[in-house]
């Protein structure tokens, strides 16, 4: 989050949005952590890419992300396959987003995200 003054709206939508997932036919996992400042991280499992993107296009996760680009100044996704019916640690899961993970437009990026670059410390 860019803001503290996001961060109600975010704490708001965000467990919703977790829910939302958890009760999505085909979601095999979910998790999320805090991490420094007012950093926060998804990390979920699906079982196949049609039960992921009908999570994705439906409420509330379709209604709160086009609000992540006003209230993020740094914002990434990953995307891999696994054969792995568990998450992954979330060292993996750092690593694979630097390595596969793409960065999601922002209205104020921070320097880092300026630069191309997918903060995970």
């Amino acid at each position: 989050m860019r803001s503290v003054w996001y961060l109600v709206p975010f704490m708001v939508w965000a467990p919703r949005s977790s829910r939302q997932a958890i009760r999505t036919p085909g979601c095999l996992a979910l998790d999320t952590r805090k991490t420094r400042g007012l950093t926060f991280w998804t990390r979920s499992l699906w079982k196949d890419e049609a039960s992921l993107k009908s999570f994705m296009i439906a409420a509330p996760h379709r209604k709160v992300m086009p609000k992540l680009y006003v209230w993020c100044d740094e914002a990434a996704i990953g995307h891999w396959e696994t054969q792995s019916a568990s998450l992954p640690g979330w060292g993996e899961a750092e690593q694979r987003i630097v390595s596969h993970g793409r960065l999601s437009r922002v209205k104020a990026p921070s320097d880092v995200q300026r630069k191309g670059v997918i903060n995970v410390t």
